[in-house]
Protein backbone atom coordinates (compact mmCIF):
# COMPACT_ATOMS: atom_id res chain seq x y z
CA UNK A 1 0.00 0.00 0.00
CA UNK A 2 2.98 2.49 0.56
CA UNK A 3 4.66 1.57 -2.67
CA UNK A 4 1.14 1.98 -4.29
CA UNK A 5 0.90 5.46 -2.48
CA UNK A 6 3.83 6.52 -3.51
CA UNK A 7 4.55 5.06 -7.06
CA UNK A 8 0.98 6.56 -8.41
CA UNK A 9 -0.35 8.55 -5.65
CA UNK A 10 2.90 11.28 -5.98
CA UNK A 11 1.61 12.19 -9.94
CA UNK A 12 -1.90 11.95 -9.34
CA UNK A 13 -1.33 14.73 -6.60
CA UNK A 14 0.72 16.75 -9.10
CA UNK A 15 -1.74 16.39 -11.74
CA UNK A 16 -5.17 17.49 -9.82
CA UNK A 17 -2.46 20.13 -8.09
CA UNK A 18 -2.37 21.69 -11.37
CA UNK A 19 -6.07 21.20 -12.06
CA UNK A 20 -7.01 22.87 -8.86
CA UNK A 21 -4.25 25.68 -9.68
CA UNK A 22 -5.98 26.38 -13.24
CA UNK A 23 -9.52 25.79 -11.79
CA UNK A 24 -10.05 25.90 -8.52
CA UNK A 25 -11.09 28.61 -6.14
CA UNK A 26 -7.96 29.76 -4.02
CA UNK A 27 -10.03 30.77 -0.72
CA UNK A 28 -13.66 29.83 -0.42
CA UNK A 29 -15.70 30.99 2.00
CA UNK A 30 -16.19 28.76 5.71
CA UNK A 31 -20.39 29.01 5.56
CA UNK A 32 -22.45 27.01 5.35
CA UNK A 33 -21.43 23.76 6.84
CA UNK A 34 -23.91 21.44 6.25
CA UNK A 35 -22.77 18.24 5.00
CA UNK A 36 -19.11 17.23 5.68
CA UNK A 37 -16.98 13.95 5.32
CA UNK A 38 -14.07 12.80 7.52
CA UNK A 39 -11.73 10.66 5.58
CA UNK A 40 -9.94 8.37 7.33
CA UNK A 41 -9.57 5.11 5.66
CA UNK A 42 -7.33 2.81 8.36
CA UNK A 43 -6.43 2.43 12.07
CA UNK A 44 -9.61 1.66 14.18
CA UNK A 45 -7.69 2.55 17.11
CA UNK A 46 -6.97 6.34 15.80
CA UNK A 47 -10.30 6.82 14.56
CA UNK A 48 -11.55 5.94 18.24
CA UNK A 49 -8.75 9.10 19.20
CA UNK A 50 -11.14 11.02 16.27
CA UNK A 51 -14.21 10.87 18.48
CA UNK A 52 -13.61 14.58 20.14
CA UNK A 53 -13.35 15.20 16.05
CA UNK A 54 -16.15 13.96 15.51
CA UNK A 55 -18.59 15.01 18.03
CA UNK A 56 -17.05 18.60 16.68
CA UNK A 57 -18.01 17.97 13.15
CA UNK A 58 -21.58 16.88 14.68
CA UNK A 59 -22.07 20.14 16.21
CA UNK A 60 -21.50 22.05 13.11
CA UNK A 61 -23.22 20.24 10.05
CA UNK A 62 -25.59 17.98 12.70
CA UNK A 63 -25.55 14.11 13.36
CA UNK A 64 -27.12 13.48 9.49
CA UNK A 65 -24.93 15.78 7.92
CA UNK A 66 -21.25 14.10 9.09
CA UNK A 67 -19.90 11.08 6.48
CA UNK A 68 -16.98 8.60 6.69
CA UNK A 69 -15.02 7.28 4.22
CA UNK A 70 -12.94 4.33 5.92
CA UNK A 71 -11.75 1.22 3.85
CA UNK A 72 -14.71 -1.46 5.04
CA UNK A 73 -12.31 -3.21 7.33
CA UNK A 74 -12.11 -0.51 9.74
CA UNK A 75 -15.64 0.77 9.67
CA UNK A 76 -16.62 -1.59 12.60
CA UNK A 77 -15.68 1.19 15.04
CA UNK A 78 -17.36 3.66 14.18
CA UNK A 79 -20.85 1.89 14.26
CA UNK A 80 -19.74 0.67 18.07
CA UNK A 81 -19.18 4.73 18.58
CA UNK A 82 -22.84 5.16 16.88
CA UNK A 83 -21.43 8.70 16.59
CA UNK A 84 -22.67 9.13 12.79
CA UNK A 85 -26.21 7.31 11.34
CA UNK A 86 -24.57 3.87 9.94
CA UNK A 87 -25.47 4.33 6.23
CA UNK A 88 -23.43 8.03 6.42
CA UNK A 89 -20.45 5.58 6.23
CA UNK A 90 -18.59 5.20 2.69
CA UNK A 91 -16.33 2.08 2.26
CA UNK A 92 -13.65 0.97 -0.14
CA UNK A 93 -12.66 -2.67 -0.04
CA UNK A 94 -9.16 -2.94 0.32
CA UNK A 95 -9.11 -6.61 -0.41
CA UNK A 96 -7.61 -6.44 -3.95
CA UNK A 97 -6.61 -4.28 -6.51
CA UNK A 98 -9.98 -4.85 -8.53
CA UNK A 99 -12.29 -3.85 -5.39
CA UNK A 100 -10.40 -0.77 -4.38
CA UNK A 101 -10.83 -0.04 -7.68
CA UNK A 102 -14.13 -0.38 -8.44
CA UNK A 103 -15.35 0.27 -4.73
CA UNK A 104 -13.54 3.91 -4.86
CA UNK A 105 -15.61 5.03 -8.39
CA UNK A 106 -18.22 3.74 -6.09
CA UNK A 107 -17.55 6.02 -3.69
CA UNK A 108 -16.18 9.15 -5.35
CA UNK A 109 -19.83 9.07 -6.87
CA UNK A 110 -21.34 9.12 -3.97
CA UNK A 111 -19.49 11.79 -2.83
CA UNK A 112 -19.70 13.75 -5.09
CA UNK A 113 -23.57 13.11 -5.46
CA UNK A 114 -23.75 14.48 -2.12
CA UNK A 115 -23.05 18.56 -2.88
CA UNK A 116 -20.43 18.05 0.23
CA UNK A 117 -19.76 21.20 1.91
CA UNK A 118 -15.99 20.31 3.63
CA UNK A 119 -13.85 17.26 3.69
CA UNK A 120 -11.10 16.75 6.26
CA UNK A 121 -7.88 14.38 5.88
CA UNK A 122 -7.25 12.47 8.96
CA UNK A 123 -4.35 10.44 7.43
CA UNK A 124 -1.24 12.35 8.14
CA UNK A 125 0.67 12.38 4.68
CA UNK A 126 -0.89 9.88 2.57
CA UNK A 127 -1.37 10.95 -0.85
CA UNK A 128 -4.64 8.58 -1.60
CA UNK A 129 -6.64 10.01 1.38
CA UNK A 130 -5.30 13.65 0.06
CA UNK A 131 -6.61 12.64 -4.08
CA UNK A 132 -10.06 11.11 -2.18
CA UNK A 133 -10.53 14.27 -0.60
CA UNK A 134 -10.07 16.15 -3.58
CA UNK A 135 -12.22 14.30 -5.19
CA UNK A 136 -14.83 14.45 -3.05
CA UNK A 137 -15.93 17.39 -4.56
CA UNK A 138 -16.08 19.14 -1.59
CA UNK A 139 -15.54 23.42 -1.09
CA UNK A 140 -13.51 23.20 1.92
CA UNK A 141 -10.94 20.29 2.32
CA UNK A 142 -8.61 20.38 5.61
CA UNK A 143 -5.28 18.09 5.41
CA UNK A 144 -1.66 18.45 6.20
CA UNK A 145 0.55 19.92 3.87
CA UNK A 146 4.30 20.00 3.28
CA UNK A 147 5.57 23.32 3.29
CA UNK A 148 9.30 22.85 4.02
CA UNK A 149 9.66 19.11 3.30
CA UNK A 150 8.42 18.08 6.56
CA UNK A 151 6.82 15.03 6.06
CA UNK A 152 5.44 13.69 2.21
CA UNK A 153 5.07 15.61 -0.07
CA UNK A 154 1.40 15.28 -1.80
CA UNK A 155 0.53 18.18 -3.36
CA UNK A 156 -1.36 20.93 -2.71
CA UNK A 157 -5.30 20.19 -3.11
CA UNK A 158 -6.43 21.37 0.39
CA UNK A 159 -8.03 24.77 0.80
CA UNK A 160 -6.77 24.36 4.84
CA UNK A 161 -3.58 23.75 5.41
CA UNK A 162 -2.18 23.05 8.62
CA UNK A 163 0.72 22.36 10.18
CA UNK A 164 0.98 19.26 11.60
CA UNK A 165 2.39 19.69 14.82
CA UNK A 166 4.37 16.96 16.44
CA UNK A 167 4.08 18.21 20.25
CA UNK A 168 -0.11 17.80 20.12
CA UNK A 169 -1.53 14.23 21.10
CA UNK A 170 -3.78 13.12 18.26
CA UNK A 171 -7.25 13.54 19.79
CA UNK A 172 -6.01 17.72 19.94
CA UNK A 173 -4.93 17.19 15.84
CA UNK A 174 -8.31 15.92 14.85
CA UNK A 175 -10.67 18.53 16.40
CA UNK A 176 -8.77 20.96 15.33
CA UNK A 177 -8.70 19.93 11.54
CA UNK A 178 -12.34 19.48 12.43
CA UNK A 179 -12.62 23.16 13.67
CA UNK A 180 -10.27 24.81 10.90
CA UNK A 181 -13.11 24.82 8.86
CA UNK A 182 -14.30 27.76 10.68
CA UNK A 183 -11.40 30.00 9.75
CA UNK A 184 -10.59 31.56 6.75
CA UNK A 185 -8.04 29.38 4.80
CA UNK A 186 -6.31 32.93 3.26
CA UNK A 187 -4.49 32.38 7.23
CA UNK A 188 -2.69 29.13 6.32
CA UNK A 189 -0.95 27.73 7.81
CA UNK A 190 -1.58 29.75 10.99
CA UNK A 191 -5.67 28.90 11.52
CA UNK A 192 -5.84 30.31 14.88
CA UNK A 193 -7.08 27.10 16.30
CA UNK A 194 -7.07 26.64 20.02
CA UNK A 195 -7.83 22.75 20.73
CA UNK A 196 -9.57 21.50 24.26
CA UNK A 197 -7.01 20.22 26.88
CA UNK A 198 -6.72 16.21 26.95
CA UNK A 199 -9.28 16.03 30.25
CA UNK A 200 -11.77 17.44 27.89
CA UNK A 201 -11.44 14.64 25.02
CA UNK A 202 -14.21 12.50 25.80
CA UNK A 203 -14.60 8.87 24.98
CA UNK A 204 -17.80 7.10 24.29
CA UNK A 205 -18.92 4.12 26.10
CA UNK A 206 -19.64 0.86 24.53
CA UNK A 207 -23.35 -1.08 25.99
CA UNK A 208 -23.64 -4.61 25.51
CA UNK A 209 -26.91 -5.82 23.82
CA UNK A 210 -29.47 -8.03 25.71
CA UNK A 211 -27.53 -11.84 26.01
CA UNK A 212 -24.30 -10.55 25.00
CA UNK A 213 -22.45 -10.69 28.45
CA UNK A 214 -24.03 -14.18 29.20
CA UNK A 215 -22.85 -15.52 25.40
CA UNK A 216 -19.11 -14.23 26.26
CA UNK A 217 -19.34 -15.40 29.89
CA UNK A 218 -20.23 -19.12 28.77
CA UNK A 219 -18.05 -18.88 26.52
CA UNK A 220 -14.70 -18.24 28.29
CA UNK A 221 -15.98 -20.52 31.18
CA UNK A 222 -16.08 -23.35 28.57
CA UNK A 223 -12.85 -22.64 27.32
CA UNK A 224 -11.73 -22.42 31.51
CA UNK A 225 -13.95 -25.84 32.76
CA UNK A 226 -15.31 -23.49 34.89
CA UNK A 227 -19.13 -23.15 36.33
CA UNK A 228 -18.91 -19.33 37.55
CA UNK A 229 -16.53 -16.56 35.58
CA UNK A 230 -14.19 -15.79 37.99
CA UNK A 231 -11.61 -12.73 37.24
CA UNK A 232 -9.97 -12.53 33.83
CA UNK A 233 -6.83 -11.00 32.47
CA UNK A 234 -6.11 -10.42 28.60
CA UNK A 235 -2.84 -10.28 26.98
CA UNK A 236 -2.93 -9.39 23.47
CA UNK A 237 0.28 -10.91 22.10
CA UNK A 238 -0.78 -9.50 17.94
CA UNK A 239 1.33 -12.53 16.55
CA UNK A 240 0.28 -11.00 13.14
CA UNK A 241 0.70 -7.38 13.87
CA UNK A 242 1.37 -5.28 10.37
CA UNK A 243 3.97 -2.65 12.19
CA UNK A 244 6.79 -5.78 13.47
CA UNK A 245 8.43 -3.29 15.74
CA UNK A 246 5.87 -2.89 18.00
CA UNK A 247 5.77 -6.27 19.36
CA UNK A 248 6.70 -7.22 22.79
CA UNK A 249 8.70 -10.81 23.01
CA UNK A 250 5.99 -13.62 22.87
CA UNK A 251 7.93 -15.62 25.52
CA UNK A 252 7.31 -12.28 27.61
CA UNK A 253 3.77 -12.87 27.28
CA UNK A 254 4.50 -16.63 28.35
CA UNK A 255 6.12 -15.41 31.65
CA UNK A 256 3.63 -12.61 32.38
CA UNK A 257 1.05 -15.62 32.27
CA UNK A 258 2.92 -17.77 34.29
CA UNK A 259 4.01 -15.02 36.88
CA UNK A 260 -0.34 -14.02 36.79
CA UNK A 261 -1.29 -17.92 37.50
CA UNK A 262 1.20 -18.41 39.99
CA UNK A 263 0.53 -15.73 42.11
CA UNK A 264 -3.65 -15.30 41.67
CA UNK A 265 -4.95 -19.41 41.93
CA UNK A 266 -8.58 -18.17 40.98
CA UNK A 267 -7.38 -15.68 37.75
CA UNK A 268 -7.93 -16.87 34.59
CA UNK A 269 -5.94 -15.67 31.43
CA UNK A 270 -7.47 -14.96 28.26
CA UNK A 271 -5.05 -14.71 24.86
CA UNK A 272 -6.61 -12.01 22.29
CA UNK A 273 -6.37 -12.36 18.35
CA UNK A 274 -7.81 -12.62 15.19
CA UNK A 275 -8.24 -15.83 13.65
CA UNK A 276 -5.02 -15.89 12.09
CA UNK A 277 -3.39 -15.74 15.15
CA UNK A 278 -4.78 -18.63 16.52
CA UNK A 279 -2.42 -20.78 15.90
CA UNK A 280 0.66 -18.83 17.38
CA UNK A 281 -1.49 -18.53 20.66
CA UNK A 282 -1.95 -22.15 21.19
CA UNK A 283 2.02 -22.31 20.54
CA UNK A 284 2.14 -20.20 23.42
CA UNK A 285 -0.33 -22.11 25.86
CA UNK A 286 1.20 -24.95 25.42
CA UNK A 287 3.96 -23.43 27.14
CA UNK A 288 2.02 -21.91 29.50
CA UNK A 289 0.89 -25.49 30.46
CA UNK A 290 -2.04 -24.41 32.17
CA UNK A 291 -6.03 -25.08 32.09
CA UNK A 292 -6.42 -21.73 33.28
CA UNK A 293 -5.01 -19.90 30.45
CA UNK A 294 -7.30 -20.11 27.36
CA UNK A 295 -7.30 -18.94 23.51
CA UNK A 296 -9.87 -16.49 22.56
CA UNK A 297 -8.39 -15.57 19.10
CA UNK A 298 -10.53 -16.25 16.09
CA UNK A 299 -13.28 -17.45 18.86
CA UNK A 300 -14.97 -14.18 18.99
CA UNK A 301 -16.54 -11.71 17.12
CA UNK A 302 -15.18 -7.93 17.07
CA UNK A 303 -18.52 -7.26 19.41
CA UNK A 304 -17.44 -9.93 21.60
CA UNK A 305 -14.08 -8.92 22.20
CA UNK A 306 -15.63 -5.63 23.40
CA UNK A 307 -18.15 -7.45 25.80
CA UNK A 308 -14.88 -9.52 27.32
CA UNK A 309 -12.97 -6.37 27.66
CA UNK A 310 -16.01 -5.55 29.78
CA UNK A 311 -15.91 -8.55 31.24
CA UNK A 312 -11.88 -8.95 32.82
CA UNK A 313 -10.17 -6.55 34.87
CA UNK A 314 -6.93 -5.89 32.66
CA UNK A 315 -5.86 -5.98 29.42
CA UNK A 316 -1.94 -6.41 28.40
CA UNK A 317 -1.11 -5.54 24.64
CA UNK A 318 1.40 -3.66 22.56
CA UNK A 319 0.30 -0.16 20.91
CA UNK A 320 -2.33 -0.91 18.65
CA UNK A 321 -6.30 -0.94 17.81
CA UNK A 322 -7.45 -2.98 20.87
CA UNK A 323 -5.25 -0.82 23.17
CA UNK A 324 -7.85 1.73 22.10
CA UNK A 325 -11.19 -0.07 21.87
CA UNK A 326 -10.73 -1.56 25.62
CA UNK A 327 -10.80 2.10 26.86
CA UNK A 328 -14.62 2.35 25.50
CA UNK A 329 -15.08 -0.45 28.34
CA UNK A 330 -14.52 -0.35 31.83
CA UNK A 331 -11.37 -2.60 31.42
CA UNK A 332 -7.85 -1.46 32.51
CA UNK A 333 -5.09 -1.15 29.87
CA UNK A 334 -1.63 -1.63 29.95
CA UNK A 335 0.05 -0.62 26.31
CA UNK A 336 3.65 -0.99 25.94
CA UNK A 337 4.93 1.67 24.01
CA UNK A 338 8.37 1.42 21.93
CA UNK A 339 8.57 2.94 18.02
CA UNK A 340 5.87 5.50 18.77
CA UNK A 341 4.58 7.63 21.99
CA UNK A 342 2.21 7.62 24.12
CA UNK A 343 2.42 11.44 24.20
CA UNK A 344 1.01 11.96 20.42
CA UNK A 345 -1.11 8.54 20.75
CA UNK A 346 -1.89 7.44 23.87
CA UNK A 347 -5.41 6.97 25.27
CA UNK A 348 -7.13 9.36 27.30
CA UNK A 349 -8.78 7.48 29.23
CA UNK A 350 -8.12 7.27 33.36
CA UNK A 351 -7.72 3.41 33.01
CA UNK A 352 -5.27 3.61 30.61
CA UNK A 353 -1.43 2.81 32.18
CA UNK A 354 1.77 3.53 29.81
CA UNK A 355 4.86 1.44 29.93
CA UNK A 356 7.65 2.84 27.55
CA UNK A 357 11.29 2.77 28.01
CA UNK A 358 11.91 6.25 26.74
CA UNK A 359 15.30 5.01 25.03
CA UNK A 360 16.95 8.15 22.66
CA UNK A 361 15.87 6.56 19.44
CA UNK A 362 12.33 6.28 20.69
CA UNK A 363 10.25 6.50 18.83
CA UNK A 364 11.48 6.30 15.13
CA UNK A 365 8.01 6.20 13.07
CA UNK A 366 5.88 9.53 12.80
CA UNK A 367 3.56 10.78 10.41
CA UNK A 368 6.60 12.36 8.85
CA UNK A 369 8.38 9.11 7.80
CA UNK A 370 4.76 7.57 6.69
CA UNK A 371 5.62 5.05 9.64
CA UNK A 372 7.75 3.52 8.41
CA UNK A 373 11.51 3.03 10.33
CA UNK A 374 14.81 1.74 9.23
CA UNK A 375 15.04 -0.41 12.53
CA UNK A 376 15.43 -4.00 12.60
CA UNK A 377 16.13 -4.23 16.66
CA UNK A 378 13.49 -2.96 18.40
CA UNK A 379 15.66 -2.42 21.62
CA UNK A 380 12.84 0.06 22.75
CA UNK A 381 9.89 -2.98 23.43
CA UNK A 382 12.88 -5.22 24.78
CA UNK A 383 13.92 -3.38 27.67
CA UNK A 384 10.14 -3.39 28.64
CA UNK A 385 10.84 -6.19 31.72
CA UNK A 386 8.43 -8.64 32.80
CA UNK A 387 8.74 -7.56 36.06
CA UNK A 388 7.71 -4.15 35.28
CA UNK A 389 4.64 -5.25 33.69
CA UNK A 390 3.74 -7.47 36.08
CA UNK A 391 4.28 -5.22 38.72
CA UNK A 392 2.02 -2.92 37.94
CA UNK A 393 -0.49 -5.44 36.67
CA UNK A 394 -0.43 -6.25 40.46
CA UNK A 395 -1.31 -3.25 41.56
CA UNK A 396 -3.85 -2.48 39.27
CA UNK A 397 -5.60 -5.79 40.17
CA UNK A 398 -4.85 -5.07 44.05
CA UNK A 399 -6.73 -1.63 43.14
CA UNK A 400 -9.65 -3.59 41.61
CA UNK A 401 -10.01 -6.42 43.31
CA UNK A 402 -8.00 -6.01 46.42
CA UNK A 403 -6.12 -9.23 46.33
Amino acid sequence: MRRADRIIGTPACAAFSALRFAFGKRHPTPEPLNRILIVKLAEQGSTVLAYPALKRAVELAGRDGVYFLAFTENRFILDVMDIIPKENVIEVNAKSFTTVATSSIAAIRRMRKLKLDAAVDMEFFARSSAIFTWLSGARLRVGFHSYTGEGPWRGNLMTHRPLYNPHLHTSQIFWSMVDALTKPAELNPALAVIPPPLSEMEIPAFAARNGEVEEVSKLICDLTGESELGPVVLLNANCSDLLPLRLWDRPNYVRLARLLLKKYPKLNIAFTGAPNEAPEVEKLLKEIDNPRAVCLAGRTTLRQLLVAYSLSELLVTNDSGPAHFATLTPIDVITLFGPETPKLFGSTSPRAHVMWSGIFCSPCVSAYNNRFSTCRNNLCMKMISVEDVFEKSCEILFRRLGI
